[in-house]
């Protein structure tokens, strides 16, 4: 199974993110429209993200819920038609809940940086190091801490789960 290391932060100051993140990019930002709709699971994390009509990628991944960078187990699977996929699941699991994000993805090396803008939760900012198959996680986890550095992620930033978490969170509020 795929792996990389992950951090997921609040964001104090989005424009300085952007600036910092383009500044270290090989690339210029793909923003990218999203929906994640989640569903019940016994173990993981299983969300289908649409990106258009006629595309999905179905997401089943594994982590534990630390703030820090740790590790993600993941498959992804391609979809041409994820509005009959997204029925199929619902009936079969039921919608935990939906997450929808205007993301900007930057490119640093092996490194997604994502910067989100998250309906209903606010900004965030997410390192995801894809792990190449020699490398440990002790290598993944000081690329992220030395992009943590660079990008000015406080530790008091850093958030434990995902986004539908804090979601069904501010709900029980």
């Amino acid at each position: 199974m795929p792996a990389n290391i992950e951090i997921k932060a609040r964001a104090r100051n989005f424009a300085d993110l952007h600036r910092r993140a383009e500044a270290l990019s090989d690339t210029p930002a793909q923003v990218i429209p999203q929906e994640d709709t989640f569903f019940h699971t016994a173990r993981g994390r299983l969300k289908l993200r649409q990106l258009a009509p006629d595309l999905g990628q179905l997401v089943y991944y594994e982590r534990i819920d630390a703030s820090g960078p740790k590790r993600s187990d993941y498959i992804i699977a391609e979809s041409s038609d994820p509005v009959a996929l997204r029925a199929a699941l619902t009936a079969a699991l039921g919608v935990r809940g939906v997450v929808r994000k205007r993301r900007s993805l930057y490119m640093v090396g092996q490194t997604r940086i994502h910067l989100d803008e998250v309906e209903g939760l606010g900004e965030f900012m997410e390192l995801e190091v894809v792990l190449r198959p020699e490398q440990s996680e002790t290598e993944g986890q000081a690329i992220a801490q030395d992009l943590m550095t660079r990008l000015d992620v406080q530790e008091e930033d850093l958030l434990e789960g995902a986004y539908i978490d804090l979601m069904e969170v501010m709900e029980e509020e």
